[in-house]
């Protein structure tokens, strides 16, 4: 995969694409400042603006002060700060779930994925892992260590034929997939609820990319079509539509806590969230039981609307707010996501391994504060370069 992949990498080095180093200005723009080049960040994953809202910067200073320290620097399984206890606290009650805070949303899947294929987080043995081909990285990543543990298989994207056919021809199987997906497009949710009602197949869902955007608290596009129970857990990132940083993990059963806290690697070894981004985080939470939450939704998905209206793709209509521009050719789609980010927009180049070979384009992710004009001026330059 590296030999494949670092020359384009490199590509993109050679065109200014990557290690980019600015400075954040009003309405999601960045100024270099060696150069004084402005463009708007068409990669950013706050898709409610919220990482620039006043009340949450205010949230991180505050606990600051009030604690009087940027953290114990301690394993959050021995000391836990109040405040991170009284955030936990409020997400639980937040998400209607057991949650449970990590560093992030990669140390919570690392944590709890080779448990469950152990047989140690839930009843049933060790578990059959089902990798659905195209989930995060940060769930692949942990392959190797769930196969010393337990058999690893992967399955065609969305195939819940196979994933059926698995359940039965082994006893205990555990699905591992993304909510909403990083390059676009949501799981069968509905279908694979459906098979863990008939087989009593574990859930395991990333939807960090869904989370805040999606449900009346913004529990995401998962939680908010299920009940919780000792068959799911969530893992969710809160640095993207929840505006701060870290990660959370939703279970059904609190007993799962306790053997993640005590026995999930990287929970145990690592500190907990500082202090600043627990007062953000707790600022976050207040905003999602405002009114507020459901305009900046509302917000959002008119621009995603608007921009399925004026450049139509594969993924137009499903109100998730990732969108991709296949090119097909790994030297144009870095070309074009060049010429972008000349003319003021940052968009990702996507390229193998992040998409298949043949499929690489730009990635664009929409956000409730940009505006209808950029939007179309985005969309026109866009029109303008495509093969």
């Amino acid at each position: 995969m590296i030999r494949t992949s670092d020359p384009v990498w490199q590509g993109a080095a050679d065109r200014g694409l990557i290690d980019i180093r600015a400075d954040p200005q009003p309405g999601n723009a960045f100024i270099v400042r060696e150069t004084g080049h402005e463009f708007l960040n068409m990669c950013s994953c706050s898709y409610l603006g919220l990482n620039f809202h006043p009340a949450i910067i205010e949230g991180a200073i505050q606990a600051l002060r009030e604690a009087g320290t940027t953290g114990p620097s301690i394993s959050a399984t021995r000391i836990r700060h109040n405040l991170l206890g009284r955030m936990e606290e409020d997400l639980s009650d937040l998400f209607g779930a057991h949650v449970l805070s990590a560093l992030s949303c990669s140390v919570a899947t690392a944590a709890l994925l080779p448990l469950l294929a152990s047989g140690q987080l839930v009843a049933g043995g060790p578990r059959v892992m089902v990798f659905d081909r195209n989930c995060h990285f940060n769930m692949n990543y942990v392959k190797p260590i769930c196969a010393d543990e337990s058999l690893v298989l992967t399955c065609d994207h969305n195939d819940l034929d196979a994933v059926e056919d698995i359940c039965r021809r082994y006893p205990s199987v555990a699905f591992v997939g993304d909510g909403v997906y990083s390059m676009g497009g949501a799981a069968a949710l509905r279908g694979l609820l459906e098979l863990q009602e008939r087989y009593g197949m574990f859930l395991f869902l990333d939807d960090s990319h869904s989370l805040s955007i999606m449900g009346e608290h913004g529990e995401g596009f998962v939680r908010s079509q299920l009940e919780m129970n000792e068959l799911t857990a969530i893992v969710g990132s809160l640095g993207k539509g929840f505006g701060t940083g870290g990660g959370v993990i939703m279970l059904g059963d609190r007993g799962m806590v306790s053997v993640l806290a005590r026995h999930g690697g990287p929970l145990g070894w690592s500190q907990g969230m500082g202090i600043s981004l627990i007062g953000a985080t707790m600022a976050s939470a207040a905003i999602h039981r405002t009114p507020e939450l459901g305009e900046l939704q509302r917000r959002l998905r008119a621009n995603i609307d608007y921009f399925d209206e004026l450049l139509p793709t594969p993924l137009a209509g499903n109100g998730l707010p990732v969108r991709r521009v296949t090119v097909g050719d790994t030297d144009r789609a870095l070309q074009m996501s060049a010429e972008l980010y000349e003319r003021g927009f940052y968009n990702s180049a996507v390229f193998f391994p992040i998409v298949a070979k043949g499929d690489a384009g730009i990635r664009i992710m929409l956000r409730s504060d940009v505006s209808r004009e950029q939007l179309s001026t985005l969309t026109g330059y866009i029109r303008e370069l495509s093969p």
